[in-house]
């Protein structure tokens, strides 16, 4: 008899005379690789559509849950969903078993504040599975009115431990989404404390710089970097920075500006040890990518996480398939990259 983790497992003794101790060590080994695979989670595929219509595609090909909202009171949508939009969106999803989570995440001033109320109660009698918020006036509105909506808290920049993520857990959130600069040691830290389930950004580009003004492009004129403001052929402007050969994705909304990175993070020969982790939610950003684009990476993304689960051993063999397949369906000026995950991105 062999106890492995809490599972027994029977074997005839005559069996276990007859191996080597080379065998029956690889036996045993499997043994334990089973229960591992079978302890392993796997994690949602978070995804954020274009349109109403990009729903059932990505859900086709993998997509656990979607991103949607409307740019009044979401922060860098990858499409404007008006209050129609959102009700068929959740209707669409759940009709496939699909999570709809509603972006309440702008920065809130007064003239907003007043609307939360009335919106949140939309977002409850749709049905959404969250509201995802960084401004405590949203807290404050949810418990008013939908005190049953769960929230996912995101602010983008400030959950960098677990005591933050622990404390708007106590407030109410059930999720934390972690700030892209942290590296994959940080956020395994911070998955093995959390009294919330955290997501990340697996793939796509991040938020670098947002203000109601211009401010940027001031900043590098004074430290005598001057960067232009250059148009391209997807009609959005980018900055461009000649000293290193970076462009910057530039889009404006009435939220301010948003000055993107030059580079995409894809992790996706990364996913291991996050997923050894724990880690609850794996986001796919499709702002600025094609709805064919997305349904692919979407795709590829569904393959690893099944397979890493299933047969890490294999996940290890086709990894590099997967990565070179998206960086041949890469726009062009958009390389990819690791992010923050090992420290190697500087903006």
């Amino acid at each position: 008899m062999i106890i492995l983790k809490g599972k027994i497992y029977f074997y005839a003794i005559f069996v276990l005379y007859s191996l080597s101790g080379k065998v029956f060590f690889t036996l045993v080994q499997r043994l334990q690789y089973a229960f591992e695979v079978d302890k392993m989670k796997k994690p949602e595929i978070l995804v954020t559509p274009e349109k109403v219509d990009d729903i059932i595609p990505l859900s086709e090909v993998g997509a656990d849950a979607f991103v949607v909202g409307e740019t009044r009171y979401g922060l860098r949508l990858n499409g404007e969903f008006k209050r129609e939009d959102v009700k068929k969106a959740i209707e669409v999803a759940h009709a496939r078993n699909k999570k709809v989570y509603v972006a309440v995440n702008a920065i809130f001033h007064n003239e907003k504040v007043d609307e939360l109320d009335d919106y949140l109660r939309f977002v409850r009698d749709a049905g959404a599975d969250a509201v995802i918020f960084g401004d405590p006036a949203v807290l404050m509105a949810q418990k008013r009115v939908a005190p049953e909506l769960p929230l996912h808290w995101s602010t983008e920049t400030t959950a960098t431990n677990w005591y933050t993520c622990n404390y708007w857990g106590r407030k109410g959130a059930k999720r934390a989404v972690l700030a892209r600069e942290l590296s994959m040691d940080e956020i395994i830290e911070i998955k093995e404390h959390a009294e919330v389930e955290i997501e990340i950004l697996v793939h796509g580009m991040s938020c670098m710089f947002q203000s109601k003004r211009k401010l940027l492009g001031n900043y590098f004129e004074y430290r005598g970097k001057r960067m232009e403001i250059q148009h391209s052929d997807d009609d959005y402007m980018f900055l461009y920075d000649s000293e290193r050969d970076n462009k910057y994705p530039i889009f404006e909304d009435e939220n301010g500006t948003h000055i993107m990175s030059a580079n995409d993070v894809c992790i996706i020969d990364e996913l291991e040890e996050l997923i050894e982790a724990g880690i609850d939610s794996f986001k796919i950003d499709g702002i600025f990518k094609s709805p064919e684009y997305l349904i692919e990476v979407t795709k590829m993304y569904r393959e690893a996480v099944d397979l890493c689960v299933s047969n890490p051993v294999q996940y290890e063999e086709k990894k590099d398939y997967w990565l070179e397949k998206i960086e041949a369906i890469q726009p062009k000026n958009r390389d990819i990259d690791t992010g923050f995950f090992f420290k190697e991105t500087v903006y």
